[in-house]
């Protein structure tokens, strides 16, 4: 699966923003979708996924509320709208997909989209 994510940039704290993910190749072989998101010397974190054949989603604690991940299955697209953003929300996005939420079930990464979040 090949995965291009885009609409990153800088926002205002308390701004909006919206990210897509268009998927290529054996998409049917993901269960899920999902975002992550890393942080300059941090680790990788989950931050919403989708799953693919339902539309049950799931969020962490840290966006639950504010971030909202939806799907357009026609278009083998994914989208992560972020809202009430924060600074600490300032990361490079990842667009990912495998059979589960966690990044060790992760078969296919995008490259990075850059979330700046200013106070």
């Amino acid at each position: 699966v090949q995965l291009q994510a885009s609409g990153g940039g800088t926002v205002q704290a308390g701004g909006s923003l919206r990210l897509s993910c268009t998927a290529s190749g054996r998409v049917l072989s993901s269960n899920v979708m999902a975002w992550f998101r890393q942080a300059p010397g941090k680790e990788r974190e989950f931050v919403g996924g989708i799953r693919w054949s339902r539309d049950s989603t799931y969020y962490p604690d840290s966006v639950k509320g504010r971030f909202t991940i939806s799907k357009e299955k026609a278009k083998n697209m994914v989208f992560l709208q972020m809202d009430r953003l924060e600074p600490e929300d300032t990361a490079v996005y990842y667009c990912a997909a495998g059979s589960s939420y966690d990044r060790y079930s992760i078969h296919s990464w995008g490259k990075g989209t850059q979330v700046t979040v200013s106070s």
